[in-house]
């Protein structure tokens, strides 16, 4: 998982190597195609990595993250009920617990202690 900074920083090189190859490309030729292939790249793949068992609203917002990768703990919302379901993360061996909003079906994971 990226902190919000190290995505931050990863964001600004990949562009300047995309632009950088891009204008490369346009004076020398294909010499810049490299640059611009792997910011290109990087770029992409700071779009479609999600940190793993949270939100879509806590990725956003740039929250902490919780003990294995999913929310920080008391910071459910309330419609949010615990269920019986749990699992062990293979990453962490930490064990998840399983919260759902009953009316949508949206589910949330926290570490249990």
């Amino acid at each position: 998982m990226l902190t919000p900074t190290v995505r931050v920083l990863a964001a600004i090189i990949a562009s300047l190597m995309l632009l950088g190859g891009l204008v490369t490309i346009g004076i020398l030729g294909i010499t810049g195609l490299w640059a611009t292939v792997v910011g290109a790249a990087i770029l992409i793949a700071l779009v479609v990595e999600r940190n793993r068992y949270r939100s879509e609203a806590a990725d956003r917002s740039f929250e902490r993250v919780g003990p294995g990768g999913g929310e920080p703990s008391g910071s459910l919302d309330p419609r949010f009920r615990r269920s019986a379901e749990t699992f062990v993360d293979p990453t962490t061996d930490r064990r998840m617990r399983v919260f759902v909003d009953g009316s949508t079906g949206e589910r949330r994971y926290v570490a249990e202690d």
